[in-house]
């Protein structure tokens, strides 16, 4: 998502009060977790890179060398028991008692009817039987092999020095051992003051881009939004503070094929370590990192491919196959240079085939040709159990379901994935901006209502518009359409400008034709900062803002004048076929637009922190929910403690969401927060991750 520069340094700035008196904890877990990278590529500071693994060439080319792992030593005042921490078995009796009950019932129910039920009714009957029987002896058999809790470092159970190797010798030698990229600002590192890494010059220069998302991406631990990091490592707090390892994963492998996915899987299933997957690390809600973890890391799978007809029973025509690792800006650049685009994010670092098209995925196109899910042709994927599958309509069509728009990091860890291309054309853009100045804040709104009353014309026009409410005004930035003309844009949005000019408000306007969609998206607005807020989302229906604009107005000037929020708004029935053999939360193709709410984050007050994704989750998104309480919110930029996130971020599609992941994944070796299945498993204060 587009969001404006940061407004200021300090939250008190953007959000006047916070109510530190708010429930500190309800579901608010100080590790909150994300992930992202690692500023070890700055050149203001490259002794960084030492720090995470060195590397050394070879004719082969890049091998990484990790370094010796360092102990942490880990809060040990909450632990599973050893028994807890075995094999999952319960008695005999329990599991009778647990699934008799039905079956018993069912033989009953069959005896009664034998003399009165047709053959056909009989044959259907007893069909019926046979599944339940089986269904409930695989419950057995699943739930006693599922280890109670995830083993973490410390205990005995945790693999050994020795195994480590034998991981990094299988994945050849591209295992990293997690050092935090702050470490330069600490001088202890893992409270051991004799492995200090403490450099002030390289500290200053980390804090001053901290806030980018390139700071972050070369990195195969860093997280990107800085509440998952659970206030380990943090470079803004003094050098006496301990740099510890809290919320990064443990270890990850610099991944480069199927072979690599298999042996991690293999390897985090055989030894019970929590698994990650990790791309790019833009993340707002902790999927891509985890206390304990071992990551599969995908960014440098780089690879493109064009198809120039690839043909299925759906769809004839061009396509682009990119590995997991390939981003944004990459994905358009291939395709520009082949006289084609692809459906992608706003970010030019988001990486396509993660959890951005797994969750659905906006864009600039999605007005067009609808959400990047939509463009699906096949998935590359290993499962759970460490199958190497291809996912189409056709074959593992349950798999390829779930994969397109269920969620990323649940089902299994994809390698690569084809997506409809579609010929480049040319594009408008435009942008509007008009301030608070103190004294025309009910005049401001009085636009902003007439804006909602335009959305609908200006989405079924083909524009994607990203819009901006906050307490110093409201932003259109931009609007941008395929393959019409810019007055034909100043006409769409023209209602918006008269009401400006008649009631006397000051705006600035302008819009701009480009040749090709890759020179329209290398002019847009490029101020985001998506590690430097707390977020919670929303789906505001087409339907409300419709027939009930005043009450949608009024919600968003309660939020807007506290904090931030962007209106992403867009019409996505345009351009796809069907919209049933994706599982993207239905909400979405109900929605004119996706609210974001942003609260700064404060980089030395945990509390506040706390306090602040409170604030979001039990005051702001609530006046949204007010006006469509089913209307639920996209997942990839949701708010990560949603309390009923089953069905705000899934809609009626979880429960057979949650049927193709144990297919996939009978064993649970993939766990994101919010994720299909993921209230099976409770995290505790010390990362360990445990059976519910």
């Amino acid at each position: 998502m587009w969001i404006a520069t940061r407004l200021a340094d300090s939250p008190q700035n953007v959000l006047p009060s916070i109510n530190a008196d708010i429930q500190k904890r309800k579901n608010c877990h100080p590790d909150g977790q994300v992930s992202s990278s690692r500023a070890d590529h700055l050149s203001e500071l490259p002794q960084l890179l030492g720090g995470m693994a060195s590397s050394k060439e070879t004719d082969n080319g890049r091998r990484y060398e990790p370094i010796k792992p360092i102990d942490v030593n880990m809060d040990e005042s909450i632990r599973c028991t050893p028994a807890s921490r075995g094999i999952r078995s319960r008695p005999f009796v329990q599991y009778f008692a647990l699934y008799a009950s039905p079956i018993t019932m069912v033989f009953h129910r069959l005896y009664h009817s034998l003399r009165t039920m047709s053959l056909r009714h009989l044959i259907g009957f007893l069909s019926l039987l046979v599944l339940s029987v089986a269904v409930a002896l695989r419950n057995i058999a699943t739930n006693s092999t599922i280890p109670k809790c995830r083993s973490i470092s410390g205990d005995a159970s945790w693999p050994s020095q020795a195994d480590w190797n034998n991981l990094n010798d299988t994945v050849g030698g591209r295992l990293i051992a997690t050092v935090p990229i702050a470490a330069p600002c600490h001088k202890s590192l893992f409270g051991q003051t004799g492995q200090t890494r403490f450099n002030q010059p390289d500290c200053e220069a980390l804090r001053n881009v901290w806030f980018l998302p390139e700071t972050h991406l070369p990195s195969s631990s860093s997280p990107m939004a800085y509440p998952f990091s659970n206030n380990s490592c943090n470079p803004w707090l003094e050098p006496e503070t301990p740099c510890t390892l809290g919320s990064h994963v443990a270890y990850s492998v610099n991944a480069t094929g199927a072979d690599d996915f298999q042996e991690v899987i293999k390897f985090a299933r055989e030894r019970n370590v929590r698994l990650v997957i990790r791309n790019t690390g833009h993340d707002y809600l902790g999927k891509s990192t985890g206390a304990h973890a071992l990551a599969i890391w995908t960014r440098h799978m780089k690879s493109t491919d064009l198809i120039e007809t690839y043909q299925s029973s759906q769809y004839t025509g061009p396509a682009i196959r990119l590995g997991a690792g390939v981003e944004g800006i990459e994905a358009y650049s291939f395709a520009h240079s082949h006289g084609l685009m692809v459906v992608g994010g706003n970010c030019p670092t988001v990486g396509i085939t993660g959890g951005y098209t797994q969750g659905g995925g906006h864009g600039p196109l999605a007005s067009q040709y609808g959400l990047s899910a939509d463009q699906v042709l096949e998935w590359e994927v290993v499962t759970g159990s460490g199958e190497v599958l291809i996912a189409t309509r056709n074959q593992h069509a349950d798999l390829f379901w779930a994969l397109s728009g269920g969620g990323g990091g649940t089902y299994g860890a994809v390698i690569s994935v084809t997506l409809k291309a579609y010929p480049d054309t040319f594009f408008s853009t435009a942008y509007l901006t008009i301030l608070n100045n103190g004294t025309n804040a009910d005049l401001l709104y009085q636009v902003v209502g007439v804006f909602l009353e335009t959305l609908p014309a200006i989405v079924d026009a083909g524009v994607y518009a990203v819009w901006v409410a906050a307490p110093f005004g409201f932003m259109l930035m931009p609007a941008i359409v395929p393959g019409l003309h810019a007055a034909e844009l100043d006409k769409i949005i023209q209602p918006v400008l008269r009401e400006s000019s008649r009631i006397g408000l000051e705006y600035q306007y302008s819009s701009t034709e480009h040749p090709t969609f890759l020179s329209a998206y290398n002019s847009l607005t490029s101020s985001w900062n998506v590690s430097d807020y707390h977020i919670g989302g929303r789906l505001v229906p087409r339907e409300i803002v419709e027939k009930d604009n005043g009450a949608v107005l009024e919600a968003i000037r309660y939020i807007s004048s506290r904090t931030l929020m962007s209106g992403v708004s867009f019409n996505l029935n345009n351009g796809v076929s069907s919209t049933d053999d994706v599982a993207v939360n239905p909400n979405l193709r109900k929605a004119l637009f996706s609210a974001t709410l942003g609260v700064p984050i404060n980089y030395t007050d945990w509390d506040a922190n706390r306090a602040a994704q409170e604030t979001i989750t039990y005051d702001l998104l609530p006046k949204l929910e007010a006006l469509a309480p089913n209307g639920g919110a996209y997942l990839n930029e949701g708010d990560f403690q949603q309390p009923d996130f089953k069905q705000v971020f899934y809609g009626d599609n979880y429960e057979r969401l949650l049927q193709i992941k144990d297919t996939y994944d009978p064993e649970d070796i993939f766990y994101v927060k919010t994720g299909v299945g993921s209230d099976r498993w409770a995290e505790s204060l010390d990362g360990r991750l445990c059976r519910v």
